[in-house]
């Protein structure tokens, strides 16, 4: 039996041409994990008006961020691919679940390798039905489909691992060494908070009424707010930051329908507006700085900063590609590849 690892990312435009956005933007939406309407409600609404107006916006978007060798989300997750596979003992190949390279091109790769053991890495921390499970639900369609005989292990969502913690609570210090600030937001990519119900996997205990997640449940474990407050909780602990210096909130919010708040954008305004000069920031559910780390929060929240009477605003980059982040996951590939046990 031979071991491979799959790391998965959420995907990027060929380019910044609005027509690559737009074949981007149409298999993203159309995902019915990502706008879980009916088919024919999700046709009308991504094919009808989406996609007839986004377009060129989000091109635009994408163009202000843009590096020469192409998009910073395939750029870095290529760098995090070279660093884990240099350290491991097994062939670590990327894809992405939107996009090139496809997961169907990363398992081919890996079979062609000789691989039939695979451990598939979903590189999001919290567990969402928009992208780990929608990963884990596509590798085993095409798993059944193309490589009947593989078997696929996958790394559960890693919000409160030590490892992970220590990390990410290390590059925000690091970030915010000599940087005078006033407070730190935790900013997360939102999600519709009918998205928290159908993840309940009790049926009955998601009420999103303030105290749920912070009532022990076995809905926890797919729980995207809980495990999102408590990866804040757990890097203010391993911080030792002051109660009142620090938040959590959510961005990138789509549609009308209610998504988890407090929303970001109005969070940054609101803090302005109370008087704060000096805030950082730092976005947790991104393991590479990507769109909605570059443009949305760097671009588009400091500008909602400067409006609402803030003056500095500094933005804490993701991990990315950091050494510490790449030992880990290297130490988690040989830990599996060694023992014959998930990860837990």
């Amino acid at each position: 039996m031979a071991k491979g690892v799959l790391l998965v990312n959420l995907g990027s435009p060929d380019s910044t041409d609005p027509k690559d956005v737009k074949r981007y933007l149409g298999e993203f939406l159309m995902d019915e994990r990502v706008i879980d309407l009916p088919k024919l409600a999700r046709t009308l609404l991504v094919k009808g008006i989406i996609l007839n107006t986004r377009p060129k916006k989000s091109a635009a978007a994408y163009k202000k961020i843009w590096w020469d060798e192409g998009s910073p989300l395939i750029v870095l997750t290529e760098r995090l691919r070279d660093s884990v596979d240099a350290l491991t003992s097994i062939p670590t190949v990327m894809a992405m679940r939107y996009g090139k390279p496809s997961i169907l091109h990363g398992l081919k790769k890996l079979h062609d390798k000789g691989v039939d053991e695979v451990l598939i890495i979903p590189l999001y921390p919290q567990f969402a039905m928009a992208t780990t499970e929608t990963i884990l639900v596509l590798a085993e369609e095409l798993r059944k489909e193309h490589f009947p005989q593989m078997s696929f292990t996958n790394v559960p969502a890693f919000y409160n691992h030590p490892d992970y913690v220590r990390v990410l609570s290390q590059s925000i210090k690091e970030s915010l060494e000599g940087v005078d600030y006033e407070h730190l937001l935790f900013s997360y990519h939102g999600v519709p908070e009918r998205h928290i119900r159908k993840s309940d996997i009790t049926k009955s205990h998601c009420k999103l009424d303030g105290q749920c997640c912070k009532t022990n449940s076995k809905a926890h474990e797919y729980c995207y707010r809980h495990q999102c407050y408590e990866t804040t909780r757990l890097v203010a602990e391993y911080l030792d930051l002051d109660e009142g210096t620090y938040s959590t909130s959510f961005q990138s919010r789509l549609g009308v329908d209610p998504w988890l708040q407090p929303y970001t954008d109005r969070t940054i305004d609101k803090m302005g507006k109370q008087g704060i000069k000096k805030m950082a920031i730092v976005t947790p559910a991104f393991v590479s700085d990507c769109l909605e780390t570059l443009e949305e929060i760097a671009m588009e929240g400091e500008e909602i900063f400067h409006d609402a009477g803030g003056e500095d605003f500094h933005v804490i980059p993701c991990i990315n590609d950091r050494d510490d982040w790449v030992k880990t996951l290297a130490r988690w590939v040989d830990q599996w590849a060694t023992v014959e046990t998930q990860l837990a």
